[in-house]
């Protein structure tokens, strides 16, 4: 039997299958990006696939604090393409 890796939500704190979150990542050169693979190389954080999550990152800037760089609107965005 496999096993699954779970990670934890930054803003749920929630552990859930790798596969049921988004991975965020800003890369060396400091682009943010959606890692659908969920393989790119630098700094990951995860979120939940829930419209209220999103709009709590984005109303917190969690995600500015945890990357350590202003994430751009566009991200957010995509994230609630991705969610419906």
């Amino acid at each position: 039997m496999k096993k699954i890796p779970y990670r934890t939500c930054i803003i749920t704190r929630e552990k859930h299958p790798k596969n049921d979150l988004f991975r965020i990542v800003k890369n060396k050169d400091g682009e943010v990006f959606i890692d659908l693979t969920g393989k790119a190389n630098g700094r990951g954080v995860y979120l939940k696939k829930d419209l209220k999550v999103i709009e709590k990152a984005r109303n917190n800037k969690n995600l500015d604090r945890n990357l350590e760089i202003k994430v751009p609107e566009s991200i957010y965005e995509q994230l609630i393409d991705l969610t419906k």
